[in-house]
């Protein structure tokens, strides 16, 4: 039975993934590389081991869509500089500790005295900003378009109400230019995308119809189960087999065409488009979100001048991060994978969360 995108069947069902695995191999004549482009759906690709289960003519990419993977080492850099004063606390989600900066992480500097904290929400800094009027909080903001909405209600409530200890470090991306800087590079091996379905629960499709257009390339929004997963790639199969370039909607039982305009108006009051830099790939014009002219007061770089201003760096060698996130190169393929460069000691950002490509391949695979 093939799992409509409406249906309520078990999207872990045996049989279902029979049927589409089935579909798959039937409909696929030649080889393609489909691009998933959401950590969460590398997770699911390989906890379920759903690439070796497909046709070999089927080759999936891993994305940079883990937001902990593409914060760049001179973020981390600034915010432990930030962390290191006394009457600094610095707040982020729990995965951001262990990133590797040029030298340390946040957990590091944590162990060495710094007011570092884990938070689940963000409007909850507002709370130890109250709690403590002496103190300045910093909350590293970083994440794709499903977390922007959360930081800009965030700021907004701070603003409300007078709070001026409160400020942002933002490492802010948004999905569509990266796509379309690594489709454009010439060794580009990408023929489809598996779009994220909860950053288009939020943006709509509107911004992947455009990416599809633009780069004649098959774009699926797809969900997060396994069968999901299948039946993304079985519809970028059947858009690659009869050679069309469209964005099908392969998730509708949550991603609306129009989105969800409360959050898309309440990031759009907030912040505005720049460029921005990935860890490992490079500057992006247009890719990243920083906060406009009227909310400046909150920007942690503005309210810090005097820390060392950020430069792009390289990833560290040997870890080939930017190539995986690209699409060009594997987990394996790395020298330090599994050996050097395991979750207990990364090397590399995307060993550390349990999105990120390397860490899922160690664990599952």
């Amino acid at each position: 039975m093939l799992i409509s995108p409406d249906s309520s069947a078990p999207y872990r069902d045996a049989a279902s993934m029979r049927g589409l695995l089935q579909r798959i191999e039937a409909a696929v004549t030649r080889p393609w590389n489909i691009m998933e482009v959401c950590g969460g759906q590398t997770f699911t690709l390989t906890r379920y081991r759903l690439e070796e289960l497909l046709p070999s003519e089927v080759k999936m990419l891993h994305g940079p869509g883990c937001p902990v993977c593409v914060t760049p080492a001179e973020v981390i850099d600034t915010a432990i500089s930030i962390a290191s004063r006394k009457e600094v606390i610095l707040c982020s989600f729990g995965d951001m500790l262990r990133v590797p900066g040029t030298d340390g992480s946040l957990l590091r500097a944590k162990a060495a005295g710094a007011d570092v904290r884990l938070l689940y929400s963000p409007v909850d800094a507002i709370k130890i900003a109250r709690e403590n009027p002496g103190r300045e909080v910093v909350f590293l903001a970083i994440g794709f378009e499903t977390t922007m909405p959360s930081y800009a209600v965030m700021v907004e409530k701070a603003a409300e109400a007078g709070i001026g200890n409160l400020s942002l470090l933002t490492s802010l991306y948004t999905v569509p230019a990266a796509v379309r800087a690594i489709k454009k590079d010439p060794d580009s091996r990408v023929d489809a995308l598996l779009a994220a379905g909860h950053v288009c629960a939020v943006t709509g499709t509107a911004p992947y119809k455009a990416l599809a257009a633009q780069l004649n390339m098959p774009v699926v929004v797809t969900g997060f189960e396994p069968a999901d997963m299948l039946l993304g790639i079985l519809r970028a199969v059947e858009m690659l087999e009869r050679g069309e370039s469209a964005c099908v909607n392969a998730y509708r039982r949550v991603v609306k065409e129009e989105g969800n305009r409360v959050a898309q108006e309440a990031v759009s009051r907030v912040f505005s488009q720049a460029p921005a830099h990935w860890r490992g790939i490079g500057t992006i014009e247009g890719s990243g979100m920083v906060l406009r002219p009227g909310y400046e007061h909150f920007d942690a770089r503005r309210r810090w001048k005097d820390v060392k201003p950020a430069v792009c760096l390289a990833e560290s060698s040997p870890c080939i991060a930017g190539r995986i996130m690209r699409g060009l190169a594997n987990p394996s393929d790395c020298v330090s994978f599994g050996c050097g460069c395991t979750p207990d000691n990364p090397l590399g950002a995307p060993m550390v969360s349990a999105e990120g490509v390397c860490a899922a391949h160690y664990r599952y695979r």
